[in-house]
């Protein structure tokens, strides 16, 4: 009796061959290579973004301080009193409790660029004189750098932060700070070509028109650090917030008296070749 066959063919499962898994391996590894640089990218941006916000809220802070206080920030020639405004608490004042705070609320949640969030103890030490009357605020600490930042280690608790405020507004806007004198803000012009507070290494400086630019990145030039690729961002007396190229803070109203048209800018005859090596790339103004 013929019938349909059923003759079964049993299947077999090959396996890859060295060559095949040694090309699947080469693939993932380009893949990997190509993605990590845009990972990066975007690891940096959303960390630019914060910084911005965390300025934007720091205007919100100073600019409510400001209003409280008439128009003024503490009087003091040598801008102690500034490390004490981003601490957020006065002498004796728990920085953490917002009960203490000087701002209504404790300001370390927003004191670090993401960028530089973390203090190196091995950084050296720095030392900053402040009164206010009979009352001693000076501050001790470690300065920061580039991506790491600056801290306030006495009076304790210790505080970390990576802003840093423009210290001629505690000196009556003058190139020459004196102590005790007074600044009325609101009566001010040209408010948004004045910073307030950027990416810096310590808690804050007092660029000269004359200074050169230094010949390598170094804490001790404050405010000239190449945190976000060329810039740093800047809170100004507009309360506005912006990215500001490592060129432009020679074009910057430091102080009433500050020539931003000076010898290191693009208005004062500044060459590409003037700037040292690590600033060549960078935008000018």
């Amino acid at each position: 009796m013929s019938g349909w066959g059923t003759s079964r063919k049993s299947k077999c499962f090959a396996g890859f061959t060295l060559i095949e898994l040694l090309v699947v391996i080469a693939v993932i590894a380009l893949l990997i290579a190509i993605l990590l640089p845009a990972l990066s990218r975007v690891r940096k941006q959303a960390r630019n973004v914060i910084c911005r916000s965390q300025l934007r809220q720091w205007g919100g802070a100073l600019a409510l301080y400001v209003e409280d206080c008439e128009g003024r920030f503490p009087a003091d020639g040598l801008g102690g009193w500034g490390a004490w405004l981003l601490r957020g608490a006065f002498p004796g004042g728990d920085p953490n409790a917002a009960a203490n705070s000087i701002h209504g609320f404790p300001t370390q949640d927003i004191a670090c660029c993401p960028m530089a969030a973390k203090s190196d103890p091995e950084g050296g030490g720095f030392y900053q004189s402040a009164s206010f009357g009979s009352i001693d605020a000076s501050v001790e600490g470690t300065p920061g750098w580039t991506f790491t930042a600056w801290e306030i280690t006495n009076p304790p608790p210790s505080f970390r932060g990576s802003y840093g405020l423009n210290r001629y507004l505690f000196g009556g806007f003058a190139d020459r700070p004196r102590r005790g004198t007074v600044l009325d803000l609101f009566s001010l012009r040209g408010k948004a070509a004045t910073p307030v507070l950027l990416d810096c290494s310590s808690t804050g400086g007092n660029p000269r028109d004359g200074d050169r630019p230094p010949r390598k990145e170094s804490h001790q030039y404050v405010f000239y650090i190449n945190r976000h690729d060329g810039y740093v961002n800047g809170l100004f007396l507009d309360w506005s917030v912006r990215k500001v190229g490592l060129k432009e803070l020679w074009t910057l109203k430091w102080h009433r008296n500050y020539d931003t048209s000076g010898q290191w800018t693009k208005a004062g005859g500044v060459q590409p070749g003037d700037w040292p090596k690590w600033m060549r790339g960078f935008k000018d103004y």
